[in-house]
């Protein structure tokens, strides 16, 4: 019995902290070991925070959503019938899901991975929290020479130690981050060569510009730490176009998207979250729905869009499937053909057309 209870808990604290829920009740803390800077419109000294955005649920909330909330149920195992066996450089522009927000994008003769998670469970525990149901689409073995990770938040389905130190020590690729995040990556142990920036910075990797742009979200890692680490978005410039990669954020009225056409001129593409939605009343702030994910499509201006954060590991209520059949609706609702947006599966991979 005890050890029922002990797992059930880890089970809870680990989806807590994969899915950001645990935002508002952390200990109370008044210095960031993250990160020291000036005070900013997203900084306050201490923590950082999304500029006029809704403020994450309380407790209360957060109980009622995990003890009475009704999740759907998902199968223990997808099989992955074709992995993926990508090319060792791409000139041009082709996308390969590995699962959730891991993704391999080949441009410009570079290989760039999304937070990259390998291990069978986003969890700070091996023996408990959100279980891979779906095995990454690339074997780890496979993978071609990985240039650099975009990193874009400290989440642990999205930051983990495990596949990172398996990556420095088959690849050593440079880690675009945040700020703060490359403190919990040292302070892991890891001797990454890291690329840190705020909102608004950019950073030159060979042939590619990564600029570092707002997205609604927060991190946490443990339960004393909420938003001492920055989240963002990333938009990568090269020689084939430009790609917008969201790893989570919240719609907030289209704010992550609105003036990206302005400051970027035309997208090739938007790589967005369209899964770990429901509840809505819960979930609304910080993770956006696939009709949202559309909205954003569009306010972007990208030509053609991938769906992702779907069916690898169930961190909210609906069910694996939901996501796929909410974004085919949105598409139809909003005009967009569904040869322009791909909800993306695992091994599945795309040479985006130019046109």
């Amino acid at each position: 019995m005890k050890r029922r209870t002990f797992l059930k808990g880890a089970a809870l604290v680990s989806g807590l902290l994969a899915t950001g829920a645990a935002a508002r009740f952390t200990l109370p803390r008044n210095h960031n070991h993250y990160y020291q800077g000036p005070v900013t419109d997203h900084f306050n000294g201490v923590r950082f925070f999304n500029p006029g955005g809704t403020a994450p649920n309380g407790l209360g909330d957060l109980l009622r959503w995990r003890f009475r909330g009704t999740r759907a149920p998902w199968p223990d195992v997808v099989p992955l019938a074709n992995p993926a066996r990508p090319a060792a450089r791409v000139a041009d522009l082709t996308v390969t899901m590995v699962g959730h927000a891991t993704l391999l994008i080949q441009t410009a003769g570079m290989n760039v991975l999304t937070d990259p998670v390998w291990s069978d469970r986003a969890s700070p525990f091996n023996f408990a929290g959100p279980k891979r149901v779906t095995q990454p689409g690339i074997a780890f073995e496979d993978l071609p020479p990985i240039d650099a990770v975009l990193l874009s938040h400290s989440h642990y389905d999205h930051l983990d130690i495990q596949t990172l130190r398996r990556l420095k020590a088959a690849h050593d690729p440079v880690v675009v981050t945040p700020l703060g995040n490359d403190t919990i990556l040292h302070d892991s142990g890891l001797d990454l060569r890291c690329e840190v920036r705020d909102w608004g910075g950019d950073v030159g990797l060979d042939h590619l510009r990564i600029h570092f742009e707002p997205c609604h979200h927060w991190s946490a890692r443990g339960m004393n730490d909420r938003s001492m680490a920055l989240w963002s978005s990333f938009v990568i410039d090269g020689p084939a176009g430009k790609i917008l990669h969201i790893g989570d954020t919240g719609f907030d009225d289209g704010k992550p998207y609105r003036d990206l056409p302005a400051r970027f001129g035309p997208l090739r593409a938007a790589i967005v979250p369209v899964g770990a939605y429901e509840p809505r009343w819960f979930m609304r702030g910080q993770h956006q729905n696939p009709d949202e994910a559309v909205q954003g499509f569009k306010l972007s201006g990208a030509r053609f869009g991938i769906g992702h954060h779907w069916g690898t590991f169930q961190l909210t209520d609906e069910s694996r499937e939901a996501p796929l059949s909410a974004l085919d609706s949105a598409l139809e609702l909003h005009g967009i053909a569904s040869e322009r947006f791909r909800p993306m599966a695992a091994g599945e991979s795309w040479q985006i057309p130019a046109e």
